[in-house]
């Protein structure tokens, strides 16, 4: 199955880039990941089973290229997150919050919290599209959703 370009972009450009973003925690950077992914798929000569498959596909290299683009030398002297933060638009101060304490989760717990939350990713789909094993999925997604109780409690105690 070849599906055209312009119909994927449609259908998943924002699902990559918000991806992109929590992993990169820098807009430009986050679109260029999407950029890339989208070109890597124009020259791939490769047929996928199913949609399904292709999404697994494009969320797998999105992450692939997010992880390289942290792992630049230049990326050490890019600005903080607060930067950015300043840049968007939140519906309320609590989607706000959220995002932020999201954002400054360790990565590794921030990706699989976007991918069964956001996504609607199972955890064996998590597990297969990470290359982890299930019960590791089920562990980052144990102990990610702790890190965020914990934070929000914290932030929630210190406004009272």
């Amino acid at each position: 199955m070849r599906q055209s370009v312009e119909e994927l972009f449609e259908r998943y450009q924002n699902n990559l880039f918000i991806l992109a973003f929590q992993i990169c925690k820098d807009m430009e950077d986050a679109k260029d990941v999407v950029q890339d992914t989208f070109l890597q798929y124009y020259s791939l000569k490769k047929e996928f089973e199913d949609e399904q498959h292709i999404r697994a596909w494009l969320i797998r290299v999105a992450i692939n290229k997010a992880k390289n683009i942290n792992r630049a030398f230049w990326r050490k002297n890019k600005r903080a997150l607060e930067d950015y933060m300043e840049t968007l638009e939140f519906i309320t101060p609590e989607s706000e919050e959220l995002f932020e304490t999201v954002m400054n989760l360790p990565e590794k717990y921030r990706t699989v919290i976007h991918l069964f939350y956001y996504e609607d990713y199972t955890v064996h789909e998590i597990s297969d599209i990470l290359k982890l094993s299930e019960s590791n999925v089920k562990v980052r997604l144990s102990r990610g959703r702790s890190l965020l109780k914990e934070k929000l409690q914290e932030e929630w105690e210190n406004d009272k």
